[in-house]
């Protein structure tokens, strides 16, 4: 049971900025922000959500790593939050991740936080453990009058991006992914690169609101483990579940934005009717339906929006939806393990696909295309992509960022390649300043 309270108030930037710069003397952080710039279908349930000061605690790798979290969760009835990496797929396939890693996150880790905010419309409902409960109204207070001026910025050094793979060896690894795909082994498969920078120090705070400023996304993500940060700028829902709803939003198809109204306009529809595009995003749509078909109520699931596109800062994305209905005693986490690793982030059919990711990618993908979000106390969840994200181990001084794209028979290679630039441009210019 937790303490709550709830205060009145308006969610600005300037508040938010307060909410982030408060949150840094907790070594447990997550911050999740919709933005509230779109109408996606299934909004988000609040504006954003903030979690800090982890009273209990998983983490570990992927051997047997869904029955831990679903022990933790079935037991612990409360707010949980963290992520799951994609190399998560070792535990639900006989599968392996060898490719190297210079970020270091464990395959698995949630908190269940002392201290709650839960950011609606017109108000911030605070949800407190009892052990912490006589510091509610201090901590609102401080949060209210925090000086930002006054926080002191962490040392930073000027980030020099270095691309793991070449450009020469992406496209000799493309063609030979598509010798894949001719040979009939898989029909879609999501390749991409990681870019990187060593000794490299960087403000997660002041990074993450620069990035979330320039592309808005409707699931942002701030974590902060330890000295593990994920600063995500992510535009996708992975699957969330309220009550017996199940809802998945896969993205495959993307467009660069155009600076004049009418050619932006004309890059929509362009996205809109092209073949390549839909037939990616199609094909990723049927895997999900599969997927949600393994527990869901006879029936029940259904494509409730199929190749629709929503303009975001930096890009047009191609979004499809797939909800369907669950049994009610359905456990949660069997629901995510069911259909992990999310569709869209490995290609189809999914373990062919992976395979050939482990084989041509040149970097463990680690929390990259895995999730980050929430177990509520009623055990409904929603958790995102993490894509167009920024990862950060403070320790090692290791900042990373990854971009890929759906591969098909129909694919360009040079127009894949431009996809990956495009979908890098925000982090980079970020980094880069």
């Amino acid at each position: 049971m937790r303490f709550i309270k709830k205060y009145p108030l308006k969610l600005t930037a300037a508040l938010k900025h307060k909410i982030l710069c408060w949150s840094q003397q907790f070594e447990e952080v997550v911050w999740l922000d919709s933005n509230k710039e779109y109408n996606l279908q299934n909004k988000s349930n609040y504006k954003a959500i903030l979690a800090v000061d982890a009273f209990t605690a998983i983490k570990t790798d992927y051997h047997q790593a869904f029955d831990q979290l679903e022990e933790y969760q079935s037991k612990t009835k409360d707010w949980l939050f963290g992520y799951l990496t994609y190399d998560l797929k070792n535990d639900v396939e006989r599968l392996k991740s060898n490719n190297f890693d210079g970020l270091h996150f464990p395959d698995l880790y949630f908190f269940q936080p002392k201290k709650v905010f839960l950011f609606r419309d017109h108000e911030v409902e605070i949800q407190y453990l009892h052990c912490v409960d006589d510091e509610l109204e201090i901590d609102w207070k401080k949060i209210t009058n925090y000086d930002v001026n006054h926080k002191v910025s962490e040392s930073t050094s000027v980030a020099k991006i270095i691309l793991r793979t070449s450009k020469d060896s992406y496209f000799n690894k493309l063609y030979k992914i598509l010798e894949h795909i001719y040979s009939g082994d898989i029909y879609e498969v999501n390749f991409c690169q990681e870019f990187y920078s060593v000794a490299t120090e960087i403000d997660a705070v002041k990074t993450f609101i620069h990035l979330n400023k320039i592309s808005k996304p409707p699931f942002a993500t701030f974590l902060k483990l330890g000295v593990l940060h994920s600063l995500s700028a992510s535009p996708e829902r992975y699957i969330s579940k309220n009550g017996t709803t199940i809802i998945s939003q896969p993205i495959k198809g993307t467009a660069k934005r155009h600076p004049d109204p009418k050619e932006d306009k004309k890059l929509k529809v362009e996205l809109e009717k092209d073949p390549k595009e839909r037939s990616e995003n199609i094909m990723i749509t049927d895997l999900v339906r599969n997927d949600l078909s393994r527990f869901a109520k006879k029936g029940t699931v259904k494509v409730a929006e199929l190749c629709k596109v929503y303009t975001f800062a930096q890009v047009h994305q191609m979004i499809s939806t797939v909800t369907c209905q669950v049994d009610i005693n359905r456990s949660p986490v069997s629901i995510i393990k069911e259909t992990f690793p999310m569709g869209s982030m490995t290609g189809a059919p999914k373990i062919s696909a992976m395979k050939i990711i482990e084989k041509f990618e040149d970097a463990k993908r680690g929390l990259y295309s895995g999730a980050v979000g929430y177990f509520n106390p009623a055990g409904d969840f929603d958790f995102n992509v993490i894509i167009r994200s920024i990862l950060y181990n403070l320790k090692n001084k290791y900042v990373s960022f990854s971009v890929g794209g759906a591969i098909t028979a129909k694919s360009i290679p040079e127009k894949e390649y431009e996809e990956c630039l495009i979908k890098a441009k925000a982090m980079r210019e970020v980094l880069e300043n």
